[in-house]
């Protein structure tokens, strides 16, 4: 009996050690504060999923986008799983390096109605290939300073019933209180390029490939820009430097166009000190647009695509998993199940109490399904670069524009 139970126990031992050696270890490549998601998800997807193991592998933003693009370059060092940020995905989704998720074993556009309608296309290639997944989308949004504005005898109506308005009441603004109305003009450009879009069409390219910087609405983006700075209106300043967080904490800028994700950061380094004086607004003049937002993707040389599969569907498909992150983070569920959890209506304490994610939601929901070019990184540098040269340097608006058509299009063709 004793024998037998030895060797029961030795039977056992050995399956356990198979089953631990059996274990898929992937790692997944991030940037804060995507990874804070990430670490976030992993005692939920363990739990589902005690077969796999996760390696977190973190690098500031631009460290990491750079890494990738030189991983699916030469094929080392590449994760099992991508984090990758909307200004990067046409780019690595024309890469080459990239599994079509829309094919087996994954046909993933089975999923597409569930996410948010403007986030599928944004990963997909020219072709049609669905090369990622979105993990969070970032709904344009303005966000001001309530104390601010008042003491200048302006409303938010003010601000967000026009363009033309916006720009005159940062001169209220300024006049009034010193404060700037922008950080940098170039944020209205930014906002304003990415509005009046119709499904399909793509912020620098139409679907045949032309290039659209010439358009009426990259001329309106321009004069809009050069009249905050020749109004004064504008600090100047580049976003995420420390002369930006300053000038917010010294009340010297009234008002942030950008993603509703920045709330997140206002109230966790960025500005926490001014918890319940600012607040969220529809951006001017009814536009809807898209700012920022995340995907993952799954390398073709992973050799744990089915692992990296799991975790991506447990992290973007997973309720529960989204709504983690948006607690966490303010990182706006693509997930539509999530939005429409009753968390959206829960007052945000650093807003004042406001309920801004019902505002983000309605944004997300006539925010255009814009495609996504793998020029359109260069097609921004370019653009800001000539942007630059009206306001610094005087230069005529039609003539930058058609500068930087030429440019692109030279590109384009390489």
């Amino acid at each position: 009996m004793r024998t037998y139970l030895c060797k029961a126990l030795l039977g056992c031992s050995i399956l356990a050690a198979a089953g631990a050696q059996a274990a898929t270890t992937i790692t997944v490549a991030s940037f804060p504060s995507h990874d804070a998601q990430v670490k976030a998800w992993l005692p939920g997807f363990k739990k589902a999923h005690p077969e796999i193991e996760v390696k977190l592998m973190s690098l500031a933003f631009a460290d990491h986008h750079t890494a990738m693009t030189t991983a699916l370059a030469t094929g080392a060092g590449l994760p099992d799983v991508m984090a990758i940020e909307i200004g990067y995905i046409g780019k690595f989704a024309e890469s080459g390096g990239l599994e079509d998720l829309s094919k087996p074993p994954y046909s993933a556009l089975q999923y597409q109605s569930k996410f948010a309608r403007f986030s599928f296309p944004q990963a997909t290639s020219v072709n049609g290939a669905l090369m990622a997944i979105p993990t969070d989308i970032g709904p344009g949004t303005l966000f001001y300073r309530k104390d601010i504005i008042e003491k200048a005898g302006v409303t938010e109506a003010d601000l967000s019933k026009s363009w033309e308005g916006f720009v005159e009441a940062g001169k209220k603004i300024k006049a009034s209180t010193g404060a700037y109305l922008l950080a940098n003009a170039k944020d209205i450009k930014d906002i304003y390029i990415r509005t009046g879009l119709k499904d399909g069409e793509g912020i620098y390219f139409d679907k045949k490939n032309n290039v659209l910087v010439d358009s009426p609405r990259f001329h309106k983006a321009f004069e809009l820009a050069k009249a905050v700075r020749v109004a004064g209106v504008d600090a100047n300043i580049p976003p995420w430097g420390n002369e930006w967080s300053e000038g917010f904490r010294r009340d010297k800028i009234a008002t942030q166009m950008m993603g509703s994700w920045l709330a997140s950061h206002f109230a966790t380094w960025l500005d926490p000190d001014h918890k319940g004086k600012w607040r969220s607004a529809q951006l001017p003049g009814g536009s809807f647009a898209p700012f920022g937002g995340s995907f993952f993707a799954i390398p073709s040389k992973s050799a744990n695509k089915q692992a990296a599969w799991e975790f991506i569907k447990y992290a973007t498909m997973n309720k529960d998993a989204q709504l983690e992150a948006l607690r966490l983070v303010d990182a706006f569920p693509a997930l539509i199940e999530a939005q429409n959890d009753p968390f959206i209506e829960m007052p945000i304490e650093y807003l004042g109490g406001q309920n801004a994610r019902k505002l983000w939601k309605i944004a997300a929901n006539n925010i255009p399904a814009v495609k996504v070019n793998r020029y359109d990184a260069t097609a921004q540098d370019i653009v800001d670069t000539e942007l630059n040269n009206v306001m610094e340097r005087g230069k005529d608006i039609n003539q930058a524009l058609a500068d930087a058509k030429a440019l692109i299009q030279r590109r384009a063709r390489r």
